[in-house]
């Protein structure tokens, strides 16, 4: 472990900087290699005490919401491009304001918008979203090409020529992906919208895009975005969020209780409902640190979380020895979608955010009633 648990108040985010600056300067020698820009997906990491950092190397966000895309506008910086299946009316006017390109996820949302867009700001640049009908992800529910989709515009459904204002097209598939998938795609995208290509002067390539995993292949992805730079002569972006945080962050718990059963279960003071809602929406596993397989070390425990959710379970994990009350346990790779994402459901109070950097801890921000009570009304 690069920090000491038994020094955090549980629960609580640890978010590495030094392991956040290794995934983003990959990322930057992938824009230099490449010659493209990389945004950060804010839907997946917006914590904002990082930023700072961030802006070193990326070139910008991408943003999903008029909160985000303020968030990003106010402590990012760079390009901010937005890519959302619909946007609101009472939203338009500052959204143009602050956005550098708009990405539309149908046809009607470009007409219903344009005016909208232009009469506040001249100099937007305006996409539409495509649906290549080709899916990369093996779970339904991160799947934006999975039949009946409502994101993005199939090609079936796509002028020949595109409406003048339409200078950028943007397409997402994949999720956890390797350079292998995105080269799938690519053939997809430059067959059945080759029509299309030859009208505009930037492709976004989405998210899913796991460039910072050991093992993924950084040369194949570098030659692949300036191959089609070059086909299509257009400027190519990718926005990446899990990427960006991948392995740089911890969620520490504490034990509270052990109760009997085959296995007994340890009941933690975080939650997986709550707290790292994807251990149950994916499904995954999350990596405890020190642990294994049921049935792999001497001591096998259900670890569940503190809600009165009976299925906030988060998996059967073992341990050299037996668990004890107030034993710090770490779960990993807990930067991203976890805290966008996690709730205050049943009163349960957010775990704390704190900034790790070369040894030093910094809290950045711990969570009250009057957080949860101002959610309310």
């Amino acid at each position: 472990m690069r920090f000491d648990p038994d020094r955090i108040q549980t629960p609580a985010y640890v978010i590495d900087l030094q392991l956040l600056e290794a995934n983003l300067r990959i990322m930057a020698r992938v824009q230099d290699e490449a010659r493209c820009k990389i945004l950060l997906a804010l839907k997946a990491f917006a914590i904002w005490s990082t930023f700072p950092l961030v802006r070193k190397y990326l070139a910008g966000a991408a943003a999903s919401s008029l909160f985000e895309a303020q968030l990003a506008r106010e402590h990012l910086g760079g390009e901010l491009h937005l890519c959302a299946p619909a946007y609101r009316e009472v939203d338009s006017a500052q959204l143009a304001e602050i956005a550098d390109h708009v990405v539309f996820n149908s046809f009607n949302q470009f007409a219903q918008f344009r005016d909208k867009f232009c009469s506040a700001k001249q100099n937007i640049h305006y996409g539409i979203r495509l649906n290549p009908e080709h899916s990369e992800s093996a779970v339904d529910l991160y799947d934006p090409c999975s039949p009946n989709s409502h994101l993005g515009v199939r090609a079936s459904e796509c002028p020949t020529g595109l409406p003048s204002e339409i200078d950028g097209l943007h397409f997402h598939t994949l999720c956890e992906s390797g350079a292998d998938a995105l080269e799938r795609t690519l053939a997809v995208v430059e067959s059945s919208f080759s029509s299309q290509l030859k009208q505009v002067s930037w492709v976004n390539f989405g998210g899913g895009h796991h460039i910072t995993r050991p093992g993924y292949e950084i040369e194949r992805l570098v030659d692949l975005i300036g191959a089609f730079r070059q086909r299509w002569n257009v400027e190519v972006y990718l926005e990446p969020g899990e990427a960006v945080a991948l392995n740089a962050g911890y969620l520490v718990a504490s034990v509270l209780d052990i109760v009997a059963g085959d296995p007994p279960t340890a009941i933690l003071d975080t939650s997986a409902t709550a707290h790292m809602p994807d251990v149950l929406e994916m499904p995954y596993r999350p990596m405890v640190e020190g642990s294994g397989q049921s049935g792999e070390h001497s001591h096998t425990y259900r670890l569940a979380g503190i809600t009165c959710l009976a299925g906030d379970v988060i998996g059967n994990y073992s341990f050299p020895a037996p668990l004890r009350l107030s034993q710090r346990l770490v779960f990993l790779d807990m930067a991203h979608y976890t805290v966008v994402k996690n709730t205050m459901f049943n009163g349960v109070n957010l775990p704390s955010l704190v900034l790790l950097d070369n040894g030093e801890y910094h809290q950045q921000r711990v969570f009250q009633y009057a957080d949860y009570r101002n959610r309310l009304s």
